[in-house]
């Protein structure tokens, strides 16, 4: 069987943060970890990752070496463009008055 993926917090070369990856012109980029939980609680989002295909291909970009191609690539597949949209209706709501009133 394959080894177990190590953890997100340790890293081979120990541990690491958010700033040890993120350049100033990153910054505003960075999404407020408050915002982050969100993903964590939308039930669309635990639906799309329901799907068999799509767990795939966020492993495949995990494991990249060349993750920015790879997204590249990824990005013509309705799929992911899916999920990536629902990501970012999460951490980037709309304007309010875009919505429609329930």
């Amino acid at each position: 069987p394959p080894a177990p993926a190590a953890p997100l917090s340790a890293p081979a070369g120990g541990p690491w943060s958010v700033e040890d990856i993120l350049t100033e012109d990153d910054e505003q980029d960075r999404v407020p970890l408050q915002k982050l939980k969100l993903l964590g609680e939308s039930e669309e989002l635990r639906g799309l990752l329901l799907n068999p295909h799509l767990q795939q291909l966020l492993l495949t970009v995990d494991q990249a070496e060349d993750k920015s191609s790879l997204m590249k690539k990824y990005m013509q597949e309705p799929l992911f463009v899916e999920f990536a949209d629902c990501c970012l209706r999460i951490v980037e709501p709309p304007e309010k008055e875009n919505i429609l009133p329930e």
